[in-house]
C-alpha cells in the first residue's frame, strides 16, 4: 500500500461520510472515557441508552468514586460484562479522584494506568476530547476494513495501529477511526455488506473485487 493510494482512500471517505464523527455521547472527557470503558464488547448504542441515567446518578468522579460498584450496576445492567465494567468504572473514578485530582489526565501513559483502559481507550479520549493525536482507534470495523482495503496485512491491533499511523498523517489519526467504523457500520460490514455495489468497495476493498 501506498501513500498516494491510502490518500485516496482517506479523500474518497471523507467525502462520503463528512460528518463522521464519535458516536458515544458524552458532555466532558470523563464521560466519554467511561463510556468508553462501557463500550467494550458491547455496542455503542447500548452505551448510549444507558448513559444518560448513569451520569445523572453519578455526575463527577467523586461521586462514582463515593459510590460502591454495587450501587454503579443496576445503572449499566443492560450492558455486557456490567459487573466487571461497574468495578473498573469505580476504580477508575477513584484513581483520578485520588492521584490526578479529580481530573482526567491527558497522556497515554496516565491514562492506561487506569483500571479498564488500554490503548485504544485512551486513543478515543485523547483524541475526541482532547485533540491530540497520539494514534489510531482499532476497534472491529478499523481492523477489517483496514486488511480489506489493502492498508495493512497484520491481524493483531496494535501492529495495524502501526501501519496505519505510517501511512496517515498524524493529524488525521483521530478522524479516519471515524472513516473507516462509518462505512464499516454502512457498506462493508463482517456478514451482509453492500461492498460489490458500492463505488469505493469496488475500487478499493478485497471484498468486492474477490
Amino acid at each position: 500500500m501506498t501513500k498516494k493510494k491510502a490518500n485516496e482512500i482517506f479523500a474518497a471517505l471523507t467525502k462520503r461520510y463528512p460528518d463522521a464523527t464519535c458516536a458515544l455521547q458524552h458532555s466532558s472527557p470523563f464521560e466519554l472515557l467511561i463510556a468508553t470503558i462501557l463500550s467494550a464488547q458491547a455496542t455503542d448504542i447500548s452505551v448510549n441508552k444507558a448513559s444518560p441515567a448513569l451520569f445523572k446518578a453519578f455526575p463527577t468522579p467523586k461521586a462514582f468514586a463515593d459510590a460502591s460498584p454495587e450501587e454503579i450496576e443496576p445503572h449499566i445492567a443492560s450492558i455486557g460484562l456490567f459487573r466487571s465494567k461497574a468495578k473498573s468504572v469505580h476504580e477508575t473514578s477513584k484513581r483520578i479522584e485520588e492521584v490526578f485530582h479529580g481530573e482526567v489526565p491527558n497522556t497515554m501513559k496516565d491514562l492506561i494506568s487506569l483500571r479498564g483502559v488500554a490503548r485504544k481507550t485512551a486513543n478515543v479520549v485523547l483524541g475526541n476530547a482532547m485533540g491530540k493525536n497520539e494514534g489510531v482507534v482499532v476497534d472491529t470495523h478499523v481492523s477489517r476494513l483496514a486488511q480489506r482495503f489493502g492498508l495493512t496485512e497484520e491481524t493483531k491491533p496494535a501492529n495495524i495501529e502501526k501501519d496505519l499511523m505510517a501511512l496517515f498523517p498524524q493529524e488525521d489519526w483521530t478522524i479516519l477511526s471515524h472513516l473507516l467504523i462509518y462505512h464499516g457500520r454502512a457498506v462493508c460490514k463482517k456478514r451482509g455488506g453492500t461492498c460489490e455495489s458500492d463505488a469505493i468497495c469496488k475500487r478499493y476493498c478485497s471484498n468486492a473485487t474477490s
